[in-house]
């Protein structure tokens, strides 16, 4: 198979969860990525990534789909799309249930025209039952008014449970298959941010499974290292394995920075000096853009003691999570308010 067993297995809890060697490995418990440097060109404003082992190049800020469905005008939401487009964004984030459809079908007018193929488009979806999932994807690509999708992604795998249902036969892995072997979809991920254990039990049933991921989504910020650490627990497994490392909640739906200990930039800086792919952001207005393209223009590789500085300034208000609330309460968990979705 292709993506390694041994690298989960060889650190499982003595309740059985894969928790990554947290105690065994030097390497994860420190935040040791300043020497990774991912491959990366610039063009124009824009800094591009590759994206693990696709070769693809996206952007190294992403456009968040739920916050393009937020302004009250469509033509709003539209005109942020293209504008971010025209300045070198490529990499668009979007879900099967932001809006209730809303934010796929802004898109799918944005990307009218030339537009289309300027952008690599990321859906995801709730589904867990292969038919869920089937009536999802055409949903989808229906919204975005494409015959493809460049990357889909398994949303909310929040369960220790959802890894199961997706790869159980009749499960949502079948369609997602057939969908990527009928050229509906291009590459297969999955995304998640309540807990990195829930993460790690996703890719041991995959090699299971004998799959490998293209991608994975998940939290990554400056106090995620200091309280159930995708950075620590998840990154190093992504990094060895060449799957394309997807960074979100830089900010935390700006919970973060309610902590007032971080500015707004320097949270994305954090994440983008990770060995992301991209760092996707939302911006509801074209001043929240001009932010995320400020970040990308003044980024520079940070040192370890850059690192260790903000890390400090974060820890204490990091201890128990309660600026995360995407892991700690069921704030940001729609397929818990709406399970209907899951099949």
């Amino acid at each position: 198979m292709e993506f390694s067993r041994r690298d989960l297995l060889k650190a499982a809890t003595t309740s059985g969860l894969i928790a990554a060697g947290l105690a065994a490995s030097k390497e994860i418990i420190e935040p040791a990525f300043a020497q990774v440097k991912p491959t990366q060109i610039k063009k124009g404003e824009m800094l591009y990534r590759t994206l693990g082992r696709t070769g693809e190049q996206v952007s190294v800020i992403g456009l968040g789909g739920h916050h393009i469905g937020r302004p009250p005008s469509e033509q709003d939401g539209i005109r942020l799309i293209r504008s971010a487009i025209d300045r070198g964004i490529n990499f668009m984030d979007n879900s099967w249930d932001y809006h209730n459809g809303g934010s796929e079908i802004r898109m799918g007018k944005a990307l009218q025209g030339s537009y289309r193929d300027k952008a690599f488009v990321m859906t995801k979806i709730d589904g867990r039952t292969k038919a869920e999932a089937t009536k999802q994807i055409n949903e989808s690509l229906k919204r975005l008014q494409s015959d493809r999708i460049d990357l889909l992604q398994h949303h909310e795998i929040i369960r220790m449970e959802d890894a199961d249902r997706i790869f159980a036969p009749g499960g949502a892995m079948e369609a997602v298959v057939e969908a990527q072997k009928a050229g509906k979809i291009r590459y297969i991920g999955f995304t998640g941010h309540k807990d990195p254990l829930v993460h790690l039990r996703m890719l041991e049933v995959a090699a299971q499974n004998n799959f490998r991921f293209d991608t994975v989504q998940m939290p990554l910020n400056v106090m995620d290292a200091h309280f159930r650490s995708f950075e620590k627990q998840v990154l190093p497994i992504l990094v060895k394995n060449q799957i394309g490392v997807l960074g979100m909640k830089s900010m935390g739906d700006k919970y973060i920075l309610k902590s007032n200990t971080v500015k707004p930039i320097e949270c994305l800086h954090y994440a983008m000096n990770l060995p992301t792919s991209t760092v996707i952001t939302g911006f509801e207005s074209m001043q929240i853009l001009d932010q995320a393209l400020e970040a990308v223009r003044t980024f520079q590789p940070m040192s370890q003691a850059q690192v260790q500085a903000l890390l400090n300034k974060t820890r204490l208000a990091a201890a128990n999570g309660q600026y995360e609330l995407f892991k700690t309460t069921d704030q940001f968990d729609s397929t818990a308010k709406n399970p209907e979705w899951l099949g």
